[in-house]
């Protein structure tokens, strides 16, 4: 099995799941960190910015998903790579955010 389509697969994987806190803050309305913000990745973007960020991600993880090998859902291996770069790259998310937003260490004061 060639390697080089599952490692597409699982950067596909990142890239859509990091394309969800975006358009959701955004589509909310709320400021949310992002690459272009002051320090970058702390600082907060404008709900505007964090969809247009996060549709760049939807399209980036589309076109590793469906452009790169022949991705099919039903083939285990396919189906692994896109979920384990999906799973890792928000358990990173979530401690990463999670300290700017509350959610590293919830309850306390």
């Amino acid at each position: 099995m060639p390697w080089l389509p599952l490692l597409s697969y699982f950067f596909g994987g990142v890239f859509l799941a990091n394309s969800v806190s975006h358009v959701v803050s955004g589509v909310m309305g709320r400021a949310f960190q992002s690459p272009f913000a002051t320090p970058p990745g702390e600082g907060l973007s404008s709900s505007t910015v964090n969809v247009l960020w996060g549709f760049f991600n939807i399209l980036v993880g589309y076109v590793l998903v469906s452009r790169v090998g022949d991705f099919r859902i039903g083939d285990s291996y396919d189906a692994a790579a896109l979920g384990l770069g999906a799973f890792l790259i928000s358990l990173f998310l979530a401690r990463q955010f999670g300290r700017f937003n509350g959610g590293a260490r919830p309850n306390q004061k």
